[in-house]
């Protein structure tokens, strides 16, 4: 009886899951064509092809869906980075794999969503918690090269700065990348991520 009743309430969670990503991709799709200011709630759910009570349900207001956007985008950016570090490569290899996770974190999971750059827009007690996470994927991606840079793979730089102007690349991406572009999402996380770490290479 329990586990019948573990699976009922795994398969409840997931279904919730579903629905909150379903939302929140429509959600990003408003804050590309309004802005996040201006996006209102009815709006995204027009978008989402729900109810604003069912919307309510899920989400409290934009703050909450923000948050969600944040959360989600950096549990799938420190998977890739644990996923890096388990495998036996270069470390060329293993950030160029990072960043094209990252490229894909945005413009697939949250179709382009430039959510995840207005982090500013959280009030400070979501925002911390949010900030800490950012943090530690920032500290990891300039591991990485700071190892590349040890090994002799990479040519001696500020790993600081040089991450950080990666980071700032992939992150803009959200900003111009549109689906119905000329370029797949998978186009632009190979060249992007080639481009950046070429430009580490000696």
């Amino acid at each position: 009886m329990v586990q019948v009743l573990n699976r009922g309430s795994s398969r409840v969670q997931r279904r919730s899951e579903a629905r909150r990503t379903e939302i929140l991709r429509a959600a990003s799709r408003v804050f590309r064509r309004r802005g996040l200011a201006a996006a209102g709630m009815r709006e995204i759910a027009e978008e989402a092809d729900v109810s604003p009570g069912i919307l309510y349900y899920y989400f409290s207001g934009k703050d909450e869906i923000l948050l969600f956007c944040q959360e989600r985008t950096l549990e799938h950016m420190l998977a890739a980075i644990e996923a890096a570090r388990a495998v036996p490569a270069s470390s060329a290899e293993r950030l160029r794999g990072v960043l094209q996770a990252h490229v894909h974190a945005m413009l697939d999971e949250l179709e382009g969503a430039t959510a995840h750059l207005e982090v500013e827009a959280l009030p400070e007690a979501l925002r911390a918690p949010v900030m800490e996470k950012r943090d530690r994927y920032e500290r990891a991606v300039r591991a990485l090269v700071a190892d590349g840079i040890k090994r002799g793979e990479f040519a001696k730089a500020d790993a600081a700065l040089v991450t950080r102007a990666m980071l700032g690349a992939v992150n803009w991406s959200a900003r111009w990348f549109r689906p119905d572009g000329p370029q797949t999402s998978a186009a632009v996380a190979q060249s992007l991520s080639d481009y950046l770490v070429k430009g580490l290479l000696k």
